[in-house]
C-alpha cells in the first residue's frame, strides 16, 4: 500500500473581497507531498505563494476546496484543535525570522515546546541537540542582535523543528540572505530533509532555491501556470 501524503491540497481556492472588488488569490491549485519532500512553489510576487503556505499551515481557511494534513482535513477545523496541530505537526519559517529580541537563542528556540508542556530538562536537551544540527553550539546564551543574518535563521529553523513536526513550510526563508548564506541554509535544509524525513514546502522567487529541490508548484496570477511536478 501506498504511503500516506503527509499534506494533500484539492482545488483550492482563495477569493478576497474589498466591497464589491473581488480578488481571486489562488484558483483550483492541487498539490500532494510525501514524507521527507522538498517542495518549492514558486512564482512572481503577488501570485498566491504566500495565501498557499498559509492555507496550508491552516493559518488561514480557503473560500472552497480542502486541505488534509496527514489524512486529517483542517480546511474548516475549529482553531482551539487547529492551534494545537499546528504546534505539534507543524513548524513556520518567515523571511524575517520573527524571533524575540529580548529572549536569547535558546529561550527563542524553548517556545514552542514550552507551549506544549515539556520540562525544562527536555526543553534543554532538545535545545542542544538543535543548535548541534544547525550548527550553533555555543550560541545558546547570545540574543538575536549578536548573530547575523544566516545565524539568526539558523535559529528559526531550529525553533520550528524543535516538536518535531511532520511538515515545516518556509515563507521567503533565504529573502534576506546573501548567495552564499542562502546556499548553505538549502544545504541545511536538504540535509535534516534526508536524514529526518521531515517535509518542507518553501514559498520563495529565488530560482537558485528551486533547482535545489526535487518537486515544483510553479504559480501565477493564483493558479498552478504548469503540473505538479512529482519526484524523481
Amino acid at each position: 500500500m501506498a504511503e500516506q501524503p503527509v499534506l494533500r491540497a484539492d482545488e483550492l481556492n482563495k477569493t478576497y473581497w474589498n466591497g464589491p472588488e473581488k480578488t481571486i488569490a489562488l484558483d483550483n491549485v492541487n498539490l500532494e507531498i510525501r514524507k521527507g519532500e522538498l517542495l518549492a512553489i514558486y512564482g512572481p510576487s503577488g501570485s498566491g505563494k504566500t495565501t498557499l503556505l498559509f492555507l496550508l499551515g491552516g493559518f488561514d481557511k480557503p473560500t472552497s476546496g480542502r486541505i488534509l494534513l496527514d489524512g486529517i482535513e483542517i480546511s474548516n477545523m475549529d482553531e482551539h484543535r487547529l492551534s494545537r496541530i499546528r504546534r505539534s505537526t507543524v513548524g513556520f519559517v518567515f523571511q524575517n525570522y520573527n524571533l524575540v529580541e529580548d529572549l536569547t537563542v535558546q529561550e527563542n528556540i524553548s517556545l514552542t515546546m514550552m507551549f506544549e508542556g515539556k520540562t525544562e530538562e527536555e526543553m534543554k536537551d532538545r535545545t542542544a541537540e538543535l543548535l548541534d544540527e544547525v550548527g550553533l553550539i555555543g550560541k545558546e546564551r547570545q540574543r538575536p542582535s549578536q548573530l547575523s543574518a544566516g545565524e539568526q535563521q539558523r535559529v528559526a529553523i531550529a525553533r520550528a523543528l524543535a516538536n518535531r513536526p511532520r511538515l515545516v513550510l518556509m515563507d521567503e526563508p533565504t529573502g534576506n540572505l546573501d548567495q552564499d548564506n542562502s546556499r548553505a541554509i538549502m544545504k541545511l535544509v536538504t540535509s535534516i530533509s534526508n536524514a529526518g524525513g521531515v517535509t518542507f514546502i518553501i514559498a520563495t522567487h529565488n530560482l537558485e532555491i528551486v533547482q535545489e529541490t526535487r518537486s515544483r508548484l510553479f504559480l501565477k496570477a493564483g493558479r498552478a501556470a504548469t503540473d505538479f511536478m512529482s519526484r524523481s
